[in-house]
């Protein structure tokens, strides 16, 4: 049996094109030859389950080795192999029947995988790496030959008698000399690290050898022994293929380690499995996460049928939740996935909004049933929860129940709960609920003093996201306002009628304001008289929570340059009824008033972290004066 032929291709030649235009994605190769030879071993399985098969199924998998001295990768499975009527109908047809669209469309296609998915070339792949492909295969049909096929990366082909005496097929790759990296035990385990770690059929990886004489047997004639270096590499049953109740926790912490091998363990898990209206099994993982965290993303693994695909999840997974861990596989996510059909396909968003309920219902879940436990987990789950919150309705619609607001004593309150505390007190004088919050406790505490002497509650509010969060609340929260704790002074915060009446007489309150307006030169700080109680600081330096969150938002990439550009301003608040000002009056020195007016500014620049280099120096230097 000899036959010659040409690969329908009535166009220029495609190999080229498919080396060139997929050089940077050149390792998918060995992916796809070894998920061919994963579901020629699936379907014999089927068939004998079937009744279809009757033959011995042997112990099945998968082998891939190398020969570095001969430059040759082969895989060889014992599947149900081909006749050579199925390779002309398989390789030389179906691979290329797409071929003349191909050549014409190519240049639109924005990765490999869009490529290969759209056109059926996985088995052509090969011709990335090598000059030569080989394929020797026997059909598990009674009465099948062997049959061999061999190609030379141009368009003709031939099929000879193959010389395969069992069931199955090897692709044997003749590497070709751009691609002699690949002819090593250390690049081609990476390769199978990635994709095949989890594959459902055994995999078996070494070095290819000729096999070596070793002693004579009973007859004299020579006995030889392989010394092929293999084992096998992969995990068939990975935990996300098992029903949870199979499982316990060592299990899923195990298989934790096993794929961060580095990180602390996950706060919990979420066993997804789904099979209407779409298929779906994974586990993902809530790792910890504190407010210095960087944003690390690309921790999903993205698998079909246990192949590895892409650890880029952001369509399938919601964005709030690019922060988990784990894994997610569904056999209706094609391999060869494009990031376009990611963004168009239907399954892919149900897949998105099924893992936002998920998480839902898993966070709601741990809450109801423990809440102190959910607590002391909250610095590490709040990001999550707060970012969902911000950026997803259907998520937020249930985050409204579990989502925490902690307060300066370390309390957690939700949001109802939270509103029933402070109404009492932190309502304004127009029925308006304000919400004071800190986001640096420590350098805004001399703010945070004032306001609870006043019996107000203020809210801890320094993750990376809660300049977002504080917008988000006050535009669902009804009648509620939001104001850092140092945007005024504690008597303006919440606007009461029993404002303290003022102390001075409207001359000496234009005396007041001059001296203080002579003694700070900064630029930037604008004084202002407000008659307070005289518990208050006598000058508090405040900025004006609007223009602060513009600036905040702006340094985060809001969209709000414009703001970002803007110079700092401050108010310098007086407190008209405090004794220093008082003394300042009645000193009559005008170098006495205006030492005393810069003292008071800069304590109030010290206390919030405002004071350094020479002006620091010089108040130290001026308060030892003083003293």
């Amino acid at each position: 049996m000899q036959e010659k032929g040409t690969i329908s291709i009535h166009t220029e030649n495609i190999f080229p094109i498919i080396k060139k235009f997929l050089y940077s994605d050149n390792e998918i190769f060995l992916r796809e030859l070894v998920s061919n030879a994963v579901d020629a071993t699936q379907k014999i399985k089927r068939l004998a389950s079937l009744g279809q098969y009757n033959g011995e199924l042997g112990q099945l998998q998968v082998e891939v080795a190398f020969d570095e001295a001969a430059k040759t990768i082969t895989i060889s499975d014992n599947g149900l192999g081909m006749t050579a009527d199925e390779i002309k109908k398989y390789i030389n047809q179906i691979a290329f029947s797409g071929a003349t669209e191909f050549m014409e469309k190519f240049k639109e296609a924005k990765d490999a995988n869009e490529i290969i998915g759209r056109f059926g070339l996985g088995f052509y792949s090969a011709f990335m790496v090598a000059d030569k492909v080989e394929i020797q295969t026997l059909s598990y049909q009674d009465g099948a030959e062997p049959a061999r096929w061999i190609c030379d990366g141009s368009t003709e082909f031939e099929i000879t008698e193959g010389n395969r005496t069992t069931r199955g097929t090897d692709v044997i790759l003749h590497v070709n000399k751009e691609s002699e990296e690949f002819v090593s035990k250390f690049k081609l385990q990476e390769i199978l690290d990635k994709y095949a770690k989890f594959l459902p059929v055994p995999i078996k990886f070494g070095t290819k050898t000729e096999q070596e004489p070793d002693g004579e047997d009973e007859e004299g004639k020579p006995k030889y022994t392989s010394v092929e270096t293999d084992n096998i590499i992969n995990e068939t049953n990975p935990i996300w293929t098992k029903a949870p109740s199979e499982l316990k926790d060592e299990d899923y912490l195990a298989f934790y380690k096993e794929l961060y091998p580095f990180s602390e363990d996950p706060l919990f898990w979420i066993h997804l499995n789904v099979d209407y209206p779409f298929n779906l099994t994974g586990v993902l993982y809530f790792p910890k996460v504190k407010n210095d965290f960087e944003f690390q993303r690309n921790k999903i693994k993205l698998f079909s049928r246990q192949v590895f695909i892409t650890d880029e999840v952001k369509d399938i997974v919601p964005e709030f939740l690019m922060l988990l861990h784990g894994v997610i596989d569904s056999p209706d996510i094609p391999l060869n996935v494009s990031r376009s059909f990611l963004q168009a396909d239907s399954n892919v968003k149900k897949i998105n909004t099924y893992i936002t309920k998920k998480v839902a219902d898993k966070l709601s879940e741990l809450f109801k049933a423990d809440r102190k436990a959910y607590e002391e987990k909250w610095s590490d789950i709040g990001l999550f929860v707060k970012y969902g919150y911000i950026s997803d309705d259907k998520f937020q619609e249930k985050a409204k129940d579990f989502v925490l607001l902690t307060n300066t004593n370390k309390e957690n309150f939700t949001l109802n709960e939270y509103k029933d505390k402070v109404a009492p007190v932190q309502t304004d004088k127009d029925g308006q609920l304000i919400y004071l919050y800190t986001n640096e406790p420590s350098k805004q505490d001399s703010f945070i003093q004032s306001a609870t002497k006043k019996g107000y509650d203020v809210l801890v509010m320094n993750s990376p996201i809660d300049n977002h969060f504080v917008g988000q609340l006050e535009q669902k929260l009804e009648k509620t306002s939001l104001k850092r704790v140092d945007a005024d002074v504690a008597d303006k915060l919440i606007k009461k009628d029993d404002a303290p009446a003022t102390v001075l007489s409207p001359d000496q309150e234009t005396t007041v304001k001059g001296i203080f307006e002579k003694a700070i030169t900064k630029p930037g700080f604008k004084v202002e008289l407000e008659s307070l109680s005289p518990e208050e600081l006598p000058v508090t330096v405040t900025m004006d929570e609007f223009m602060r969150r513009m600036k905040d938002m702006a340094q985060m990439g809001g969209g709000m340059g414009f703001y970002g550009n803007l110079p700092d301003n401050y108010k310098v608040v007086v407190n008209s009824n405090h004794k220093l000002v008082s003394r300042i009056l009645e000193s009559g020195d005008e170098a006495t008033q205006g030492q005393l007016a810069k003292q008071a500014f800069d304590l109030a620049l010290l206390s919030q972290g405002l004071l350094t280099g020479s002006e620091l120096t010089e108040f130290v230097n001026r308060s030892v004066n003083l003293i």
